[in-house]
């Protein structure tokens, strides 16, 4: 084969086309064309292919020994017919006769195309799970492009890759619509046998974490670190954070002058109200800041080692620290990883609480 330009020039389109590595689909055809010629040739290891488009060199050899009796056509040659491709040819020498392509006939060109196919589908999906990888655990920009009027399930654009975020994973109250612009959080990606998967939310933690790093530059630059994240999403978010510097007040810093830090992610949250408190190592401070609003009077931990304790708050502060259905105790619950018993100073509950 001479004259290869307008094969590589194909080549070259077909991956600035579809943005797969070059050098991962010169393999592929490598392997489609080898794999081809062998349901020709005896289908023996002694198939080469070379393509080389720095050089335009492209053939298609098969690999014979010279021999003085043949036990294996495929594999071995005669001398007399050796000294064809190479003239001074010799027992024990190793020839490479070049193919033309027609010799490939019918079917192992047929044969080639289909694999190649598959060599560009599979390049496809492994360039699309390297995009995905490369968002993973990462906050991103996507646009609407379908919402499933049934489901509220809601079809967005990752590059040149579509992925869905179903209603599950869509904060409750709110409506998604063909053209809008949102932010997600790839909680995680997976390579399934359909293809790879990415899966999206709006609703995980790490969403909220991740808001924060982008508006806080003490926590992008690891001054402040977030240490735990509660959420039910829509409602309310309780964020442990801790200072590595004496001099900065975390909580401060994530709030901003005037609130302003805080206020640009409960506006990007959709009025989602945000709890910040500071982390202790201390559990009976971080369970008495996680109950916050509330004001904690004492925390007594479970001599067992259970991860359970009793709070006991101001009575008149007891609906403060249950919340709204049980939300306030649930989020600190979650935050601080402690089963929390809340009582009241009193030692009993009044009709008001109660109820």
């Amino acid at each position: 084969m001479t004259n290869n330009a307008e094969f590589f020039e194909a080549l070259q389109l077909l991956v600035k086309e579809k943005g797969i590595d070059g050098e991962y689909l010169l393999e592929k055809i490598r392997a489609a064309i080898v794999l081809a010629v062998k349901k020709d040739y005896g289908g023996k290891e002694n198939i080469f292919v070379v393509m080389e488009p720095s050089t335009g060199e492209f053939s298609v050899s098969l690999r014979k020994t010279v021999v003085d009796e043949v036990e294996d056509p495929d594999e071995q040659l005669l001398p007399e017919e050796a000294v064809k491709y190479k003239k001074s040819a010799k027992v024990g020498d190793v020839i490479d006769i070049k193919l033309e392509t027609k010799q490939f006939g019918r079917i192992a060109a047929q044969t080639a195309k289909h694999v190649i196919r598959q060599g560009i589908r599979e390049a496809e999906r492994g360039q699309k799970l390297i995009e995905f990888q490369r968002h993973n655990q990462e906050l991103i920009t996507v646009r609407v492009t379908r919402v499933d009027p049934q489901t509220g399930a809601a079809t967005v654009e990752i590059g040149k890759s579509e992925a869905v975020l179903p209603r599950s994973e869509q904060v409750a109250d709110e409506t998604l619509r063909e053209g809008m612009h949102i932010k997600v959080f790839v909680a995680d990606v997976k390579d399934g046998e359909k293809g790879p998967r990415v899966i999206l939310s709006r609703t995980h933690p790490g969403l909220v974490k991740r808001l924060f790093e982008m508006e806080v530059p003490e926590i992008f630059d690891g001054t402040v670190e977030i240490k735990a994240v509660s959420r039910e999403a829509g409602s309310r978010t309780k964020m442990a954070v801790l200072a590595h510097d004496e001099n900065v007040d975390a909580v401060g810093a994530c709030i901003g002058n005037k609130g302003t830090r805080v206020a640009r992610i409960v506006d990007e949250l959709g009025g989602e109200k945000i709890d910040i408190i500071e982390y202790s190592e201390d559990p009976q401070a971080f369970i008495a800041a996680a109950l916050a609003p509330a004001k904690v009077v004492g925390v007594e931990v479970d001599p067992d080692g259970a991860k359970a304790c009793r709070a006991t708050v101001p009575d008149a502060q007891l609906s403060l620290a249950i919340g709204n259905k049980g939300q306030n105790a649930r989020l600190a619950a979650k935050l601080t990883g402690w089963k929390i018993d809340i009582r009241p100073e009193s030692g009993f509950y009044g009709e008001e609480e109660e109820a």
